[in-house]
């Protein structure tokens, strides 16, 4: 049983979440800090490119199956042109004026 983007507990998450289902790339930028990072796998990577590449290039779409600490934690099944499906674990830090500085992802 999955969770509806739009029923996530943490708003910051759920603009982000809402923002990849769509498609919406400009909507995905706004709910992050100018300063915004990321890692995959325990790597940090080049969040503009990453983004590109793994999400809208490549039609990524989420379904979150959990989450935890307040939403900020996730479990969820990630699929994309390039990869296809995997379960995820997604981690948010969110700062202060509500919008995401960091996310952690990788396979869960």
């Amino acid at each position: 049983m999955t969770i509806a983007v739009d029923k996530l507990s943490d708003p910051a998450v759920r603009r982000l979440l809402g923002a990849v289902n769509s498609g919406d790339r400009n909507a995905f930028f706004a709910a992050l800090t100018e300063d915004a990072t990321m890692s995959d796998d325990g790597s940090e990577r080049d969040l503009a490119d990453w983004v590109d590449r793994e999400i809208f290039s490549s039609h990524g779409h989420i379904e979150v199956q959990t989450e935890k600490s307040g939403g900020r934690t996730l479990v969820a099944d990630y699929r994309n042109d390039t990869w296809g499906e995997m379960r995820t674990a997604w981690r948010f830090t969110v700062a202060p004026d509500g919008r995401v500085s960091h996310f952690d992802t990788g396979q869960a």
